[in-house]
């Protein structure tokens, strides 16, 4: 709760990031008639649990796979040709893949990227109502 000093309003911020603004006198005597009731901004950028630990994390190893892709090809390649040995045989590729998954796993400003266009997919599905996916298919043309 804060008082607007240049204006006597109050501002209460709830748990559901909704702001009650209302006269100071009103509130004072638990009386809260007259006060509105606004979203606040915040709640666009707000993310659930799930989207911090399961969906950000999903579009970072997605986009991290693409800028490893030469450590990844060399060892798919390897594990192809070393079959059940490929845990032995495989090591030196598999550590350099991994050194580089790391690398992007743990940078922050690669996290804000992802976290960034996270967002933005959020955002386009709640103004459409259609998922990503569906949206990038080819819709079929009709002659």
């Amino acid at each position: 709760m804060a008082l607007d000093p240049t204006a006597g309003w109050l501002v209460m911020v709830q748990s559901n990031n909704t702001m009650l603004i209302g006269n100071s006198d009103e509130s004072r005597h638990g009386n809260k008639i007259g006060m509105e009731s606004k979203k606040v901004d915040s709640a666009k950028q707000h993310l659930r649990h799930v989207e911090k630990d399961v969906l950000i994390p999903k579009i970072m190893r997605e986009k991290a796979r693409e800028r490893c892709s030469e450590q990844v090809e060399d060892f798919t390649k390897c594990c192809k040709d070393s079959g059940i040995l490929m845990v032995v045989k495989c090591r030196k590729e598999n550590s350099a893949l991994k050194e580089c998954l790391t690398a992007y796993y743990n940078d922050p400003t690669f996290y804000e990227e992802c976290k960034m266009e996270y967002l933005k997919e959020r955002e386009e599905f709640r103004k459409t109502g259609i998922p990503t996916k569906k949206r990038l298919q080819k819709l079929p043309t009709s002659m």
